[in-house]
């Protein structure tokens, strides 16, 4: 048993994954310490209001509110865990989209912009078809891969430079994010592709459980063609989550998500194409020597990721509950893009970890929520949890590598002792033996 222990303690994957849970550990307990620190110094809370902030850090998603003394309770809370899950949705495959590049030795800070296509394309597509023209299951599958597809376009704009013209994947990301953010909102600046259930939301693009049907000319909302009727549209499956969690926003979305990283984590691990995706990440100019096309690969591993980026925009607007506030688009691109990159940090890029830090980050979340709700907290301290996880995470390689020296030393420690050196004269006294 011992020896299967240091066995699984010797592979890479568990020190990277010790070193992950270390900062997250740590990023908790810096949290704690801010909370408390603001408590002490905060009139309204004190030393009781730090408290109840504190065990929010940590079992925040267990809070099913207050007791009738004014105390925490805690028990299992289907909206917490449902909505955290919802949430978590769309970060584990923007965490995919950023691990399947950097496990091809690409930075794909594009996520925003192909967000962004995805959801332009899924919401074109979903709002446009007219009602009881096709069934809805149909409309679903035309919406989800039209996002799906527009993601892994735009994904291969900073592929194709980064292969042909070897310009940094960073800064075609950057540039494409913007360009992105714009052609949304030059898309969605008129009334042709706008829903609203309320009239004074008059940039919104509202759930696509309200589909389109076309009327005469000059008749439809704001002089358009088209106008809104109730329950034409279409909706993600609830594929019975919301019997396990009542009240939540949950979906089958998220089951979705995780086949997708389990079909990834295949696809990177056991496939050839894996194997030569991640060759060219390795050294690309050895790859190409090996007979590996790695121009192609390039261009392949960020169209992959960018398809990963425009299916979570695709889930999420398919939803049935969520809503697209397009006049922000040329103003701050989308954080579930950014998001991913500490979720396939933490996660160590691996596809099936980056399922359990997309939970974790989407947790702290709802947390956030809970301390405002429930203490004089404000949401925003989750943010400053999050930001020091993600900062500590940068430090996880140096935690790996001090576990890695503490495993040599330990095991110079128990290796048996060589045996002394016989010297010149034991091997002269041999000699004339013989």
């Amino acid at each position: 048993m011992r020896d299967k222990a240091i066995t699984l303690w010797n592979k890479e994957g568990t020190r990277s994954v010790v070193a992950s849970l270390i900062s997250i550990l740590i990023g908790l307990l810096v949290g704690s310490i801010l909370v408390l620190v603001m408590g002490l110094f905060t009139p309204s809370l004190g030393m009781r209001g730090a408290w109840d902030g504190i065990r929010l850090v940590f079992f925040g998603i267990l809070s099913t509110g207050r007791d009738a003394a004014g105390e925490l309770t805690f028990g299992f809370n289907g909206v917490n865990i449902g909505n955290m899950l919802f949430r978590a949705m769309p970060l584990i495959l923007t965490g995919l989209s950023v691990a399947v590049a950097y496990q091809t030795g690409l930075f794909n800070i594009g996520a925003p912009g192909q967000y962004l296509m995805g959801t332009m394309a899924t919401l074109v597509i979903a709002l446009s078809i007219p009602a009881g023209s096709m069934p809805k299951l149909v409309i679903w599958l035309l919406a989800f891969f039209g996002g799906m597809l527009a993601g892994a376009l735009w994904g291969c704009i900073p592929g194709l430079v980064k292969a042909f013209l070897n310009i940094n994947e960073v800064l075609a990301c950057i540039m494409t994010n913007w360009i992105a953010g714009n052609l949304v909102a030059a898309v969605f600046d008129g009334s042709r592709f706008r829903n609203m259930v309320e009239t004074t939301k008059t940039g919104y693009i509202y759930k696509t459980t309200f589909g389109l049907t076309r009327v005469a000319a000059g008749t439809g909302l704001g002089g358009g063609d088209y106008t809104y009727v109730d329950g034409a549209g279409v909706a993600t499956a609830k594929m019975g989550l919301d019997k396990l969690f009542p009240g939540s926003q949950i979906n089958g979305g998220i089951l979705i998500a995780i086949l997708i990283a389990v079909l990834v984590y295949i696809l990177m691990s056991k496939t050839t194409l894996g194997y030569q995706l991640k060759a060219c990440g390795a050294n690309r100019h050895a790859a190409r020597y090996a007979g590996i096309n790695d121009k192609r690969n390039i261009v392949l591993s960020m169209a992959i990721a960018g398809a990963l980026a425009g299916t979570a925009a695709a889930l999420y607007c398919l939803s049935g509950n969520t809503e697209y506030y397009w006049t922000s688009a040329y103003q701050t691109l989308p954080a579930v893009g950014f998001n991913g990159i500490p979720v396939a940090l933490l996660a160590v890029c691996n596809p099936i970890a980056v399922i359990f830090t997309g939970c974790f980050m989407s947790m702290l979340n709802v947390v956030g929520l809970q301390m405002r709700n429930l203490t004089a907290y404000n949401e925003y301290i989750a943010d400053v949890i999050i930001a020091v996880i993600v900062y500590f995470s940068a430090f996880s390689l140096v935690i790996k590598n001090i576990l890695s020296g503490r495993k040599k030393r330990r095991s110079q420690a128990s290796a048996p002792a060589a045996p002394p050196d016989p010297g010149p004269a034991t091997a002269e006294k041999g000699g004339e033996g013989k």
